[in-house]
C-alpha cells in the first residue's frame, strides 16, 4: 500500500559538554563560551581525542551488536550501535589491506565515500606542537528525501599520532566559542551536531591496518516530519549510511589496488567505474535537494502538491549536456527540469520493490510519454532522459561492476528498438542507460534501496555529462533501535490520502506491526527554456503516472496482501472480516447462491475467499455521490488503485454513460428487490484505462441489524481493453 506524502532522546551524557533538552529536543550547551584562540582550540582538540578514544576502545558508551550482522571471515567487521546515549552512535572495527597513512587520506576525503556528504570545506589549518594538525571544517550533508531539510556542521578535526604509533583523526562540532570561526545559519540547512567521533588506525603486523571507527551525532530530529524521525533517531541507519560505508570504501579501494593491472568491463579501470557510480548518486542528490547555489529554482505548480517541479538554467549545470543526447540531431537545450515527489509505502520490503523496478521497467514506464513529447516539445532524441523507455522491444542488462559485497551494482541498460520520433519508425534505435543499484539485500537492516540511471550513448566517456533520475526507498519501522525503543509514529500529522481531506489513523498499521518505508522519486528532463511550462506539465504527469504504477506494484508485492495489513478495512467501513461475512450472507439471501467457497464458517476463511475471488468485487457507499469503500484484489487491479486510495474514486467516474444510465434505471430495483443484473459493457480504471466486463451483479449488503450498509458490485470476466 502506498500513500502520497504531502509535503525522544536518551539521558546518558557522554560528551564533554553537559546538555539540556528543550521542547524541540535540541541540545543546548550549558558551559560558558569556549576560547577559540590557538591554545583554546588545542584544549578542545585534546578533550575531543580523549573522549573519542574512550568511545572507540573504552566504555564511555554502552554498545550493542548491530542488528542483522553476521560475524565470520566474510563479515565487513565488528559493528555495534549505541544503547541509551545522547543522539545516535555507531562503532566498527575491521582489518583493511591499506597502509595507515593511505587510510587517513581516504577517510579525510569524506565526499569520496560518504554519499550523503555534499561538501567539506577547510576553513583553517593550525599545526600543533606535537606534529599534528587542527582543522576547522564546514560540512554539508544532503537530505535523503524531499520531505526533510539538509544538514550542515561546523567542525574541529584533530589529526595526531599516539605514543604507540597509531594514527588518530577525531572530530567534533564547534559551537559556543569566542573569537573563533563561526558560520551563521545557512538557508535550506539545519545545523546539526557531531559529538566526539573519529578514526583510530593501527598498523597491522602482517601488513595493512586495523581501524576503529566511531560516529556520534545529534541530527536534530525535531526538524523533520514525525513519520521520518526514525531516520534521524536510529543508530542503525547511522551505522549503515556512514560507519559501515567507510569500511566498505576502504575494502573496495584495497581490492582495486590489488587488481590495478587489469582493466574491468568496457576497458575501464575499477576506480573509473566507482567514480561513475558516485557521479550518478551525487547528481541524483543534487536534483532531489535542488539547492539554489547550484542554480535550481522552484516553478509554480498546478495547485496539487504531490509533485514538485524545479528548474536549472545555470551554465554549470548545462555544460556539455547536449553531447551524449544528440545522435546527429541539432539540439539547443538550455534548461534542466526536475520533477520529484515522495510517498509512504506500507507492507512492501524496499529490496523486493527495487528488484522489481529494476527487472520490469515496462511496468512503471509511461508508454505514452513519447507521444506527449513529440507533440508538445519537438526536441532531439533523449532530451527527456529516462522517459524514452515506453516503446521498446526489450531490455538487456549489461553488468559493468559491483562492490566487494555486491551491495551495489553498476550496469548499462540497453533498450532495444526505441523509437525517438516518427522518423525512427522504420529504423528503431537502441538506447543506453547507465544505472546504479543499491540495497537489494532484504536482510540488510536499515539500508536504503536505490535505482538511479542516466542516458548515455554507446561509447560514453568517463567524464561524459550525466542527468540522473531514479528512485530511493528508505525503510522506517525496521530501523528502530535502542535510541527510540517504544515510540510510535503519528501519521495523522504528516499524511493525507491522495490529496483528500481524510487523514489516516496513526495506529492503522502500527498496531499490526506492518513495515513502512518512504520512496522518493526524482526525474530530470532537458528542454529549451521557452518550453519549460509545457515540459513541466509533461514531467508532472509522468511522475504521477509512475506513482500510480508503483502503487499497483507495491500492492501486488506486499507479503501481507492476502490477510493482514493490506486488508484492514478502509476508513469509514467495518472491520474487514465482518464486512466479508455481510457481503457473502447478503449475496446468498438475495441471489439464492453461494458467492464464496469457504472451508468452514470462520470469518478469516470468508475474508480470504473474498479477497482471492477471480471477479472484481467492490462495495459502494449510499451517499449522494457514491464512492468505493472496499474492494478485493481483483477489484483493486481493475480500478488500478489501492485500498487506501480507493475511497477517492466515485462510482460515476468508473462507469461510462451507458453504464450510468443502466444503473440509474436499475437502482430502485436494487433497493426494493435487493439485487439486479447489469449487461456487459465498458468502464474505466482510476487511471482512465478502458475495462470491459461480461456482465455485472449488484446487491444490497445488510448488517447484523438488517439495515442497508452499502451496495456491492461484482464485475464478471473483466479485462483491460
Amino acid at each position: 500500500m502506498v500513500v502520497i506524502l504531502q509535503t525522544a532522546l536518551g539521558t546518558k551524557d557522554t560528551s564533554c559538554e553537559s546538555v539540556v533538552t528543550n521542547g524541540q529536543n535540541r541540545l543546548t550547551p550549558q558551559h560558558p563560551p569556549r576560547d577559540a584562540s590557538p591554545a583554546g582550540l588545542m584544549s578542545i582538540a585534546e578533550e575531543t581525542l580523549t573522549e573519542f578514544l574512550s568511545k572507540a576502545t573504552g566504555t564511555a558508551i554502552e554498545w550493542v551488536q548491530m542488528p542483522g550482522m553476521k560475524p565470520g571471515p566474510d563479515s565487513i567487521g565488528i559493528v555495534a550501535i549505541s544503547h541509551g546515549c545522547t543522539g545516535v552512535a555507531a562503532r566498527a572495527c575491521g582489518l583493511v589491506a591499506l597502509e595507515p597513512t593511505r587510510v587517513v587520506e581516504i577517510l579525510k576525503d569524506r565526499p569520496l565515500w560518504f554519499r550523503d556528504c555534499r561538501a567539506v570545506d577547510v576553513l583553517n589549518v593550525l599545526p600543533t606542537a606535537n606534529g599534528g594538525t587542527i582543522e576547522i571544517l564546514y560540512m554539508q550533508l544532503y537530505a535523503p528525501t524531499t520531505l526533510a531539510t539538509a544538514r550542515d556542521f561546523l567542525l574541529l578535526r584533530y589529526t595526531s599520532v599516539t605514543e604507540d604509533g597509531s594514527l588518530v583523526v577525531c572530530e567534533r562540532s564547534l559551537h559556543n566559542t569566542q573569537n573563533g570561526p563561526s558560520i551563521p545559519s545557512v538557508p535550506n540547512f539545519v545545523r546539526a551536531q557531531m559529538l566526539p567521533s573519529g578514526y583510530l588506525i593501527r598498523p597491522y603486523e602482517g601488513g595493512g591496518s586495523i581501524i576503529h571507527i566511531v560516529d556520534h551525532m545529534n541530527l536534530e530530529a525535531w526538524s523533520v516530519p514525525e513519520v521520518l524521525r526514525p531516520l534521524y533517531e536510529s543508530s542503525t541507519v547511522l551505522a549503515q549510511k556512514t560507519t559501515m560505508m567507510a569500511l566498505r570504501q576502504l575494502r573496495q579501494i584495497a581490492l582495486e589496488v590489488s587488481q590495478s593491472g587489469a582493466p574491468s568491463n568496457w576497458g575501464r579501470r575499477p576506480a573509473a567505474l566507482r567514480a561513475l557510480s558516485q557521479r550518478l548518486n551525487r547528481g541524483f542528490n543534487e536534483a532531489l535537494n535542488g539547492f539554489t547555489d547550484e542554480g535550481w529554482s522552484l516553478m509554480t505548480n498546478d495547485g496539487v502538491d504531490d509533485v514538485t517541479i524545479i528548474v536549472n538554467s545555470s551554465p554549470q549545470k548545462l555544460m556539455g549536456l547536449n553531447l551524449p543526447f544528440t545522435n546527429g540531431y541539432p539540439s539547443v537545450s538550455n534548461s534542466v527540469l526536475c520533477a520529484k515527489a515522495s510517498m509512504l509505502l506500507q507492507n512492501v520490503p524496499p529490496a523486493l520493490l527495487l528488484r522489481f523496478l529494476r527487472e520490469h521497467r515496462s511496468e512503471w514506464a509511461d508508454n505514452n510519454i513519447d507521444a506527449y513529447a513529440a507533440a508538445a516539445v519537438k526536441l532531439g532524441p533523449c532530451n527527456l532522459p529516462g522517459t524514452r523507455v515506453g516503446n521498446f522491444g526489450g531490455q538487456v542488462i549489461l553488468p559493468l561492476a559491483h562492490t566487494i559485497e555486491h551491495e551495489e551494482l553498476l550496469e548499462v541498460i540497453k533498450m532495444e528498438g526505441v523509437g525517438h520520433c516518427p522518423e525512427d519508425a522504420l529504423m528503431p534505435r537502441d538506447m543506453f542507460l547507465l544505472q546504479v543499484c543499491n540495497g537489494m539485500d532484504e536482510n540488510a537492516v536499515g539500508m536504503c534501496s536505490e535505482l538511479i540511471f542516466a542516458p548515455i550513448d554507446a561509447s560514453f566517456a568517463d567524464d561524459a555529462p550525466l542527468v540522473p533520475s531514479g528512485f530511493r526507498i528508505i525503510p522506517l519501522d525496521s530501523i528502530k533501535d535502542g535510541s527510540s525503543p517504544n515510540r510510535t509514529l503519528d501519521l495523522a500529522s504528516a499524511l493525507e490520502i491522495r490529496g483528500s481531506g481524510n487523514k489516516i489513523s496513526s495506529d492503522l498499521n502500527v498496531a499490526s506491526g506492518t513495515a513502512r518505508s518512504v520512496m522518493t522519486i526524482a526525474f530530470e528532463f532537458v528542454c529549451e527554456s521557452h518550453m519549460q511550462e509545457t515540459v513541466a506539465a509533461i514531467a508532472r504527469q509522468y511522475v504521477r503516472n509512475i506513482i500510480s504504477s508503483v502503487q499497483r506494484v507495491a500492492s501486488a508485492l506486499s507479503p501481507n496482501t492476502n490477510l493482514n495489513g493490506a486488508l484492514q478495512a478502509p476508513l469509514g467501513t467495518p472491520e474487514a472480516h465482518v464486512l466479508a461475512s455481510w457481503i457473502s450472507r447478503s449475496y446468498s439471501c438475495y441471489l439464492g447462491g453461494e458467492l464464496l467457497k469457504t472451508e468452514g464458517e470462520r470469518s478469516k476463511n470468508v475474508l480470504k475467499s473474498l479477497w482471492s475471488h477471480s471477479d472484481a468485487i467492490m462495495c459502494c457507499s449510499l451517499k449522494a455521490l457514491p464512492v468505493f469503500t472496499f474492494a478485493n484484489q481483483a477489484g483493486l487491479d481493475m480500478l488500478e488503485t489501492t485500498l487506501v486510495a480507493l475511497q477517492d474514486i466515485s462510482l460515476e467516474k468508473v462507469l461510462d454513460e451507458h453504464g450510468r444510465k443502466g444503473l440509474f434505471t436499475e437502482f430502485a430495483q436494487i433497493m426494493q428487490q435487493g439485487f439486479t443484473c447489469l449487461q456487459g459493457g465498458v468502464c474505466s480504471s482510476s487511471m482512465g484505462r478502458p475495462v470491459s466486463y461480461e456482465r455485472a451483479v449488484a446487491w444490497k449488503v445488510l448488517n447484523d441489524e438488517e439495515d442497508v450498509h452499502c451496495v456491492c458490485f461484482m464485475f464478471i470476466n473483466w479485462s483491460f481493453v
